[in-house]
């Protein structure tokens, strides 16, 4: 299964950071190559929440719908989406580092259709792309979070 593990520390307390990370609503706000995001299901965040976000992947606009499948306050986020015939599961979990919270990144993808288990090769071509994708997306996070201008 082709996916990748970072960690980020973030010069802020844990629930802070598990706000910014867990406001689905408002990601546009802070990671430039999200254009939207639509809540489809009402109340606060936790299992079972779905959301549709469209971002800018390789030039293009892409909507995917995810959907919070693992959820414990100011310690785990685990979002899953299906597209291509594959599903693509986030894993994000808090800890503490002295007064910093150290976020630890989990990104993992599977083949579901026999079209998607063809090009599981490409997969791992791809992953490269695909982590230095979302680790801008955490440093947009993490530089809103500490208040210091945010990076392109």
């Amino acid at each position: 299964m082709p996916g990748f593990a970072f960690t980020q520390l973030v010069n802020a307390p844990i629930p802070t950071v598990f706000a910014a990370f867990s406001d689905f609503e408002h990601a546009a706000d802070r990671v430039t190559d999200i254009v939207r995001t639509e809540m489809l299901t009402p109340g606060p965040v936790g299992v079972g929440t779905k959301f549709k976000e469209t971002r800018k992947v390789f030039g293009k606009e892409s909507t995917e719908t995810m959907e919070v499948t693992a959820f414990e306050p100011n310690q785990l986020i685990e979002l899953t989406a299906n597209s291509c015939g594959a599903e693509f599961k986030s894993r994000f979990t808090f800890a503490p580092d002295g007064p910093a919270t150290r976020v630890g990144v989990d990104v993992r993808t599977r083949a579901l259709s026999v079209f998607a288990k063809l090009f599981t090769p490409m997969a791992y071509l791809m992953m490269g792309t695909i982590k230095a994708c979302v680790r801008r997306d955490i440093e947009q996070i993490k530089a809103g979070v500490e208040g210091v201008p945010t990076p392109a």
